[in-house]
């Protein structure tokens, strides 16, 4: 799992070559804090056919609206630099994160 911040999501994300899973998350979300350790369970898991990266939007708060992240958390996947599916706020279940992962593993 990359540790993404705003000096690094562009070259790690936007122009990376294949699919990329963003986990988009902030200080003091219980909801992030509680999928977390799915998703870096499904990196171990996923990780060869899709890249796992991290974003703490707390950080990148213009970076996180540049890319329309409004509520968290947010688990998006990008494939040639655009966002192709994301599961968002409630949606954003363990179940529902590995069912859009499959459809793009």
């Amino acid at each position: 799992m990359l540790e993404l911040d705003k000096t690094t999501f562009e070259a790690e994300v936007l122009k990376a070559e294949g699919k990329v899973l963003v986990d988009f998350y902030g200080d003091g979300c219980i909801p992030c804090a509680a999928l977390m350790p799915h998703v870096h369970a499904f990196a171990e898991t996923y990780g060869e056919k899709i890249k796992f990266c991290a974003l703490n939007t707390t950080k990148a708060r213009r970076l996180a609206i540049s890319q329309k992240i409004l509520g968290l958390p947010v688990i998006a996947i990008y494939e040639n630099g655009e966002m192709i599916d994301s599961c968002v706020k409630e949606d954003a279940t363990p179940e529902n994160v590995e069912a859009m992962i499959k459809k793009y593993a």
